[in-house]
């Protein structure tokens, strides 16, 4: 019973250190690098506090549905937006798509295991990790990969663990805790992987590649800020930062 008081004490502090900001946003964990550089830039230029939750993009999905306050959502797959747009959370008119997330196989600097193509993950003995399709959007995207190359089954006995964020998927590679991963090839440039990993292309025909859209809260506490905020990371501007980064922008 005090166990549960305490978790409920605690959910209500988050809960009121997020009203406390002036803005609120909910963003998939890993677009946690160039999201904090927006952030920064933002809250200089505006003179305001952004509060940013990171989270599985199925997991802030699910917060956004629970009521959670939230001005702007950022997962990191259109499908969440696209859901979120059908069950009302968010406003058409302001759905901005930003960048590509390219999906890759990550391995440990040297490739010991020689994981050179998806094929190779099916191979004995080969230690895999993926998201939790239920949680990142990376997860649910790698099992679709799979699936697509008629390979799922085949790799499952080989998948040691399934990772609740794709950063810590990266974490898994570079302290060799696995043989590969599928992560977004934008994370490679991040200095937890820098000189830890190497990076396996997939076809882009046996791939699946993902958009990363921005969207305004119907329900947003700072609604005007909330747009700006908006407006600001899909702009050219913004869209620097997204690609200093990693990220691919949208032609469309």
């Amino acid at each position: 019973m005090k166990k549960l008081l305490m978790i409920f004490a605690m959910v209500i502090l988050c809960a009121g250190q997020s009203l406390a900001a002036d803005l609120i946003i909910f963003s998939g964990a890993g677009l946690m690098k160039p999201m904090e550089e927006l952030k920064k830039n933002f809250e200089s230029t505006q003179k305001v506090t952004v509060d940013i939750h990171y989270g599985g993009s199925g997991e802030i999905f699910a917060q956004v549905g629970a009521g959670q306050p939230c001005d702007v959502l950022i997962p990191g797959a259109e499908k969440y937006t696209n859901d979120a747009l059908k069950n009302g959370w968010v406003i058409k008119e302001t759905i901005r798509p930003m960048v590509r997330h390219i999906p890759v196989i990550a391995v440990p600097k040297g490739n010991p295991a020689k994981v050179n193509s998806l094929e190779d993950l099916v191979r004995s003995g080969v230690r895999v990790s993926i998201g939790d399709p239920k949680a990142p959007a990376i997860g649910r995207v790698a099992k679709q990969i799979l699936e697509k190359n008629k390979l799922w089954e085949s790799v499952t006995p080989n998948i040691s663990v399934y990772a609740p964020t794709v950063n810590q998927l990266l974490i898994y590679v570079a302290l060799k805790q696995v043989d590969a991963a599928i992560i977004w090839g934008d994370m490679v440039v991040w200095a937890e992987g820098k000189g830890k990993l190497d990076v396996v292309r997939i076809p882009e025909d046996k791939n699946i590649i993902q958009t990363i859209p921005t969207a305004v809260c119907t329900k947003a506490p700072h609604k005007d800020l909330a747009l700006k905020f908006n407006n600001y990371i899909s702009s050219p501007e913004g869209l620097a930062v997204w690609k200093k980064w990693g990220y691919e922008t949208c032609t469309r």
